[in-house]
């Protein structure tokens, strides 16, 4: 197999990989996954000081989003209220 075959086959190869793997998303689902991914960042970051008394490993889904919110701003200095604000928007 000559090296042109090679690459022309790893191309299509490739191509055909990235054409399925893409996916779109509306810009709502886009938004909440950003959202649960802000609210676990804020979690892991401000655990000590607004989560001590819950798992380290908890996982935070879409629907918890609103209670880390609830607990930065009600629990955590100034820049755990600025996390819990940006994860009301």
């Amino acid at each position: 197999m000559s090296m042109s075959k090679i690459s022309r086959y790893l191309a299509d190869i490739g191509a055909r990989g990235g054409r399925r793997s893409r996916r779109t998303l509306d810009a709502e689902t886009a938004r909440a996954m950003v959202r649960v991914r802000e609210a676990r960042r804020a979690y892991r970051k401000f655990r000590t000081l607004c989560f001590w008394s819950y798992r380290p490993d908890l996982v935070i889904g879409p629907d918890d989003v609103p209670w880390v919110a609830d607990q930065l701003m009600k629990h955590g200095n100034r820049e755990a209220w600025g996390a819990g604000v940006r994860l009301c928007r």
